[in-house]
């Protein structure tokens, strides 16, 4: 019975096109984090695994999500699980792998639609900064700065806040919130099964708290309406008394410093 068990897992993985990959994660284990082979071999591990992020983006297609979008939220995904995998827990990377993606592209579909008209340049915009930050942040081992993501886009950096604002539109859906007009469409929830209290992002949370308590009041209370609040920039406009624009032009600005934060360069 043995025999055949560990005859059949053999097989499965053998099927898998992934298994020459494998020991490419513990070599990688061994390296330290400024040598450059450790850089090459997580370049490796992303580029080969590629097809499962495709694979995985194709199961939440048509429901109204571009799929070069998906593709994008599963790849970094996928960078995630192959930044955080540990060969030496016991476990296969595609165990691993694939609840860490689905989870990724789950939380892209209860937190981001468009909340409102956004012309389909800056939509088009937004999507090739978000695609070459993900290429620049597994080039890196970083998230790129924005002077950095206009070189690369051959863009003005005025372009590229332009496109990361444009990005604000985005709003929380709800999971009741039905796919399509039909009366008998499924609502988004329906299509998402069950969250994975494991990839609840708390590592994240505990490290932004520090950093939005020491944020402006103002900035605080835009956050609070924008990501908890599910409010619209509209909405949070008319609350405290400002622009939408300016709301955005703050929001922005605020989520450029958490993120400075997070990656440890926070300006004195």
């Amino acid at each position: 019975m043995t025999n055949t068990q560990s005859s059949q897992t053999g097989n499965r993985n053998s099927d898998t096109g992934y298994e020459h990959l494998a020991p490419m994660f513990a070599e990688m284990a061994k390296l330290q984090q400024d040598d450059p082979r450790r850089g090459e071999i997580r370049n490796e591990l992303v580029t080969g695994h590629l097809p499962l992020a495709e694979h995985i983006a194709a199961r939440f297609s048509n429901r109204g999500v571009p799929r070069e979008d998906l593709v994008q939220v599963a790849t970094l995904g996928l960078i995630n699980a192959v930044d955080r995998f540990q060969p030496d827990r016991g476990t296969d990377f595609l165990s691993f792998a694939v609840p860490t993606v689905m989870g990724e592209v789950r939380r892209h579909f209860r937190d981001a639609s468009w909340s409102m008209h956004v012309p389909r340049r800056l939509k088009e915009l937004n999507l090739a900064i978000n695609s070459a930050s993900a290429e620049l942040s597994q080039r890196l081992g970083r998230a790129p700065t924005p002077s950095e993501l206009a070189k690369h886009l051959n863009l003005s950096q005025e372009q590229v806040y332009e496109g990361l604002e444009a990005g604000n539109a985005y709003h929380s859906m709800s999971l009741d919130e039905a796919l399509s007009p039909s009366a008998d469409s499924d609502s988004l929830g329906e299509t998402l099964g069950e969250p994975d209290q494991a990839l609840a992002g708390v590592e994240d949370y505990e490290s932004l708290r520090p950093l939005i308590e020491r944020l402006p009041e103002r900035e605080r209370q835009i956050l609070t309406l924008r990501f908890f609040r599910h409010m619209t920039q509209t909405q949070i406009a008319e609350r405290i008394g400002i622009s939408q624009m300016h709301v955005s032009r703050l929001l922005a600005r605020t989520l450029e410093t958490l993120r400075q934060g997070m990656l440890g360069d926070e300006p004195d």
